[in-house]
């Protein structure tokens, strides 16, 4: 049984940062504990750098290779649900989408 690599179980999470080579944070590029694979640690750190050490959000977005709005949607998303509302959501439809009701019942009449 082989044991698999850290940039899988990101994938099959679904929190693989595409675009790890835009974090230019040094934590980011130094030692093994942050990851700018890991899509929830980056946006996290970016936040924090931000709230706890004062940097401005201009700053912030340029070093961490994202857009000003993308930063004020991840912190509404902490805010909103912690942690857990840093995971990338999946795309596409979010709840039923097939013909159902009313519009059903008629078809089938046909």
């Amino acid at each position: 049984m082989s044991k698999r690599s850290k940039a899988d179980a990101l994938l099959e999470e679904g929190t693989l940062n595409s675009d790890p080579e835009k974090v230019r944070d040094s934590k980011f590029r130094e030692g093994e504990f942050f990851d700018p694979r890991d899509a929830v640690q980056v946006k996290y750190e970016m936040l924090r750098r931000v709230s706890a050490e004062n940097a401005s959000v201009t700053d912030v977005v340029e070093e961490y290779g994202v857009s000003r709005p993308t930063y004020y949607q991840a912190k509404a998303n902490l805010t909103e649900a912690g942690i857990a509302g840093l995971v990338p959501r999946k795309r596409g439809p979010r709840g039923p989408h097939k013909i159902q009701g009313e519009v059903l019942v008629f078809l089938n009449k046909r």
